[in-house]
């Protein structure tokens, strides 16, 4: 439990996490993502509970630096070939520790920086080394709201879910209860 009250980062992949990990392509060569909806009240969440959202894709793509947009994200890092090199670099010029830092993956490129986070989560369908990896698989595939569910998951243990759905969406009659 300690570990996930010092987290101040989550660190989130995109492709098979965020997204269903299918890449769709036009007759033109544009490139389109689906992200879900639901995913949309982890960033707000984490974000009013001051932990920071950094997303790190081997990808380059617009759908993605719109969507984050749209989400408040404002780490965002595409293209990113090496994300354990990334982020001890990210680590070091932020003078943070990994222990403060989560991270959300699901496939072999995240194993390095995951393997040296404080906390590590996955979607369910996950591949196999990486679902052995984290501390917490989702019962939600990516795409699927993934991320939402590890974020509602981290916020309740922290008991921080129910003040912030309320702030985010000012449901005051809302019954949650924390676990």
């Amino acid at each position: 439990m300690k570990k996930l009250e010092i987290l101040k980062y989550i660190v989130i992949d995109v492709d098979g996490t965020m997204t269903d990990g299918s890449i769709y392509y036009d007759c033109n060569g544009n490139e389109f993502k689906k992200f879900n909806t639901r995913d949309a009240a982890a960033f707000f969440c984490m974000n009013d509970v001051g932990i920071q959202t950094i997303v790190v894709t081997g990808r380059e793509c617009f759908a993605t630096e719109r969507r984050l947009a749209e989400l408040g994200v404002k780490h965002l890092y595409q293209n990113i070939k090496n994300k354990k090199v990334f982020l001890d670099q990210f680590v070091e010029s932020n003078d943070i520790s990994y222990s403060e830092m989560g991270y959300i993956g699901d496939d072999l490129n995240d194993y390095d920086a995951m393997e040296v986070c404080g906390f590590r989560a996955c979607p369910k369908n996950a591949c196999e080394e990486i679902r052995e990896l984290v501390d917490y698989v989702s019962d939600v595939r990516g795409g699927e709201g993934a991320v939402r569910d590890i974020a509602e998951y981290l916020l309740k243990a922290r008991k921080q879910w129910d003040k912030a759905i309320r702030n985010v969406y000012g449901c005051k009659s809302i019954k949650v209860k924390d676990k």
